[in-house]
């Protein structure tokens, strides 16, 4: 009998299931479900880097994505024999001693502190600035120093120190908190003990200090220094952690009755998107996955021969076994990619929603079509006119930082900048200023990696922009000066997490045999462009220098901690 699996992969803005075969990765059916409150954008400030959701959303695009893969494949339910979440991260959602989100909960049903909170949420800058200097002054084990040696106000200790520094309601309600990819699975999962549930080794090592040289978690004594909170919070958590190939349990009956499927289904331990993207795009030794999206994530893996305790400095964690079981999974990446562009769009579109939506010139019907057009045609117009702006022309230079650094060197607070404009520069020159900054943003990536003695030999994109930007990944080929192959599938995340489920169901004996058979072919190879890759060179030196004057000299210190 042949066997299928279905990856669910949630993403910042909708969640995607894909029923894949087992025997080659072929998609059987897919289908995206955009999250509906934050559609509306509930529960959200972006002027104060608030990002949340409601729980809702995410069972709700549980339960139609799959249940519409499962009806449009028309395959026997006996024969899906694995499901595995992948989430963004580190997303945390407080949670009741059963794990009932604490959304769920009568008086919190609104309250933005009792939702996830997303990884892009930035309130956390002063928390993760008193954890860094904790963990170096403390007199004992530096905590971060697997994890670049910087904690990041994206990650979870900082969110949930600001969240229960905020709101003594939820401090007092939350039992424990749950990274989103424990929490869905949980959700499916017929093993209810929240004490002994399996936790994603891939979120506890790279977002919660979670290593086994000092005995998991960080000890209490170090979390009370921060708030007694998390000291006591530590012992609602977990002890050991799991890699996702690992049996999580099976689904419980009532989401095998909602979902069409049965209880013999296995439900792997869940894990991250960027982790599972690299492992659907058959991530090896000296190779660097680049899953390319509204921000990046940078994944490679290393043997334990080469790694070994070394650390390498500034970026997102090394851990064991999170990408690839028997390996060390390395991780970095950029807050904003698309996202830069995105605002750039947003930014040129707001005379059409402000005016053209107002005028009474024209019909209703009208205007929502002019602002369809505009808004479908923009970015690929600007494409279009920057690709032909030749490199002798004065191009603008910018700072990919819109949502701060992640890595190398994470560091929230920073923010983008932008110099060289003249009554010359047009839109797509600014746009293309934009392009060469993410792309040189990624360009410090690699260095720091080749920096530390981890060897790059290939580079694989995966993600939208990846896939629909020849002009972004050629400009990333000429600045980073080698090949980079572009992966097929559209959903290389969520066939990641199918290949977990074909091995914690049998169907493969390892992730790396599971890859190789079902991971995605590559559509596309982009070269250096020898003629470009110097001039490249010199743009990226004015880069640096403008990153270097606006980290030291207009870095905005709103948190100053008291020493």
């Amino acid at each position: 009998m042949k066997k299928y699996v279905i990856g669910l992969d949630y993403g910042s803005d909708s969640v995607r299931a894909v029923l894949i075969d087992t025997d080659n990765g072929a998609e059987l059916a897919s289908h995206v479900h955009y999250y509906r409150r934050w559609v509306e954008g509930k529960y959200c400030s972006p002027a104060e880097n608030r990002f949340r959701q409601h729980p809702l959303d995410h069972i709700e695009g549980l339960e139609n994505t799959i249940k519409n893969v499962v009806s449009a494949s028309q395959i026997n339910p006996e024969q899906i024999v694995g499901i595995c979440i992948d989430t963004t991260g580190s997303s945390p959602v407080p949670v009741t001693q059963n794990g009932t989100p604490l959304a769920f909960v009568q008086g919190f049903e609104d309250n933005p502190n009792a939702m996830m909170v997303l990884w892009k949420d930035h309130t956390s800058i002063k928390e993760a600035e008193e954890i860094n200097h904790l963990a170096r002054t403390w007199g004992g084990e530096d905590f971060t120093k697997f994890e670049g040696g910087i904690y990041s106000s994206e990650w979870f200790w900082a969110k949930i120190l600001h969240v229960i520094r905020e709101d003594e309601a939820v401090k007092n309600a939350a039992y424990s908190w749950m990274e989103h990819c424990d929490l869905m699975t949980f959700i499916l999962a017929d093993q209810k003990d929240l004490a002994t549930f399996k936790r994603s080794r891939c979120a506890a090592g790279h977002k919660a200090m979670w290593h086994d040289s000092w005995g998991g978690l960080p000890p209490a004594d170090f979390l009370n220094q921060l708030d007694p909170y998390l000291g006591e919070l530590r012992g609602h958590l977990y002890h050991e952690t799991f890699t996702s190939d690992q049996i999580a349990g099976h689904l419980n009956k009532e989401w095998a009755d909602k979902l069409g499927l049965t209880t013999n289904t296995v439900i792997a331990v869940g894990t991250f998107d960027a982790h599972s993207g690299a492992v659907g795009a058959k991530v090896d030794e000296n190779v660097l996955v680049r899953i390319m999206g509204t921000s990046t994530c940078d994944i490679m893996i290393g043997s334990h021969d080469i790694i070994g305790d070394k650390t390498v400095r500034g970026i997102c964690g090394q851990v064991d076994g999170s990408v690839i079981p028997g390996t060390v999974g390395l991780e970095a990446g950029q807050s904003a990619f698309g996202d830069l562009l995105a605002w750039y769009k947003d930014i040129l579109m707001w005379p059409v929603n402000n005016l053209l939506m107002k005028s009474e010139m024209i019909s209703a019907q009208q205007k929502e079509a002019l602002r369809n057009e505009v808004s479908e045609n923009l970015i690929r117009s600007l494409t279009k006119e920057a690709e032909a702006i030749p490199l002798s022309d004065a191009v603008p230079v910018a700072l990919d930082w819109i949502n701060g650094r992640r890595t190398p060197d994470a560091d929230q607070e920073l923010k983008a900048s932008i110099t060289g404009l003249s009554l010359g520069t047009k839109a797509p020159h600014i746009f293309k200023a934009l392009v060469n900054a993410i792309c040189f943003g990624s360009k410090k990536i690699v260095d720091r990696f080749e920096d530390e003695g981890v060897r790059i030999e290939k580079v694989i994109g995966i993600g939208g922009v990846a896939r629909k930007s020849p002009f972004i990944m050629q400009t990333l080929a000429n600045v980073l000066n080698m090949p980079i192959v572009v992966a097929a599938s559209d959903q290389a995340p969520a066939l990641g997490a199918a290949i977990y489920a074909a091995v914690a169901s049998g169907v493969y004996s390892s992730v790396i045999e599971a890859s190789q058979k079902m991971g995605s072919e590559f559509e596309a190879e982009f070269f250096p462009q020898t003629d470009q890759v110097k001039k490249y060179g010199e743009f990226m030196q004015e880069y640096q220098k403008l990153a270097d004057f606006t980290e030291h000299n207009i870095k905005s210190k709103k948190y100053e901690l008291e020493v």
